[in-house]
């Protein structure tokens, strides 16, 4: 059973849980400069470990029905964390391919993160560093912040990192909101929010943090009128993903006044263009999507994963973090044949 991936980073522990499965080969391809040879090695994978962050890897490569046509044995697709950009869902569906994500393996890195960019722009960490390096002459009161305690926060996606967030922000003294439409009223309760409707949510959050997923109903979700919304004076923070905020419309709300920082950890393009309009602001706090990126986040996704394409093709398990669990039926019949298929041809070969 073959498992290919391209030669993105990805922490060793990957390579080493699934090379050391007696029966499965991993094969690394090169992203650029040796198509040829990935298109041959995808064309018998029968699983493709896909970076999650889309400017990883050119657009070819994507697991779109293009892609899925020339790998006819492919029974699984597994990104590198929780999102999916890479990957055309509906498309896997519809050809009997698993999507397989590793969702919460990173959460503790994104939820820092977070609570660090509110803490970052609310006290004016980065403009206070940049201050005591070029300059004399100011007052501590120029740099004046504020604390987060008794402020509302509005969590929109309360999944494994939104509940991690809420968690925290508790224990910071916060109100917590929370919006996800794909999660009972009870279940965002029990991960530590207030279940509200969008618009509730954005009129009384001092501060809105992004923790949902991209896909079409979320792409643009915060757009000039939902920063028109919020409070003014609130602050805007995404550990998401790119588009699910619309920039140019942050940036006027910022130029503005009426949101009164941001802190962005992802961008349209990745990493954003030097002279991006939001860079030239010294009330936003800028990272190149990093969130998720620390050695523990990353480590815990690569074993994850492993482990999960390990579980699958060597004893034929239903993966714990099926994005299309639909498929599920179909797949594991294919999965089936296709587990038969290879024992006959290593009865053959012997």
């Amino acid at each position: 059973m073959n498992v290919v991936r391209f030669d993105y980073w990805l922490d060793p522990a990957f390579d080493r849980i699934v090379s050391a499965v007696s029966g499965l080969r991993l094969a690394t391809c090169a992203r650029e400069g040796a198509d040829d040879a990935a298109w041959a090695a995808l064309a018998d994978a029968d699983v493709y470990q896909i970076t999650a962050a889309k400017d990883e890897i050119p657009r070819h490569w994507f697991a779109t029905a293009d892609l899925l046509a020339r790998c006819p044995r492919l029974l699984a697709v597994s990104t590198s964390g929780s999102g999916c950009d890479t990957v055309d869902i509906g498309a896997c569906t519809e050809a009997g391919v698993m999507v397989l994500n590793q969702a919460g393996g990173n959460g503790d890195s994104v939820a820092e993160m977070a609570i660090a960019l509110m803490l970052s722009v609310l006290r004016r960490i980065p403009e206070s560093d940049r201050a005591m390096r070029e300059r004399r002459g100011m007052s501590r009161e120029d740099l004046m912040g504020h604390e987060l305690r008794g402020r509302t926060l509005g969590i929109v996606g309360v999944g494994e990192a939104g509940r991690r967030v809420a968690h925290i922000a508790r224990a910071f003294g916060m109100e917590v909101l929370g919006h996800d439409p794909l999660r009972s009223a009870d279940d965002v309760r029990a991960r530590g929010a207030e279940p509200v409707d969008f618009q509730t949510l954005l009129q009384r959050s001092h501060i809105v943090s992004l923790h949902c997923p991209r896909d079409a109903s979320t792409l643009g979700l915060m757009n000039a009128a939902a920063f028109a919304a919020m409070p003014a004076g609130a602050i805007f923070v995404s550990t998401a993903r790119g588009g699910i905020h619309d920039e140019a419309a942050l940036h006027a709300a910022l130029q503005s006044g009426h949101i009164a920082g941001a802190g962005l950890d992802v961008w349209d393009q990745e990493p954003p263009p030097l002279e991006h309009p939001l860079l030239t602001l010294p009330q936003v706090v800028a990272t190149f999507h990093t969130a998720g990126v620390t050695h523990e986040g990353r480590r815990n996704n690569a074993t994850l994963a492993a482990t999960q394409i390990v579980e699958l093709l060597a004893h034929g398990h239903r993966p714990p973090r099926l994005v299309n669990p639909e498929v599920w039926p179909r797949a594991r019949e294919r999965l089936q044949q296709a587990l038969a298929g290879r024992s006959a041809e290593a009865m053959r070969m012997a």
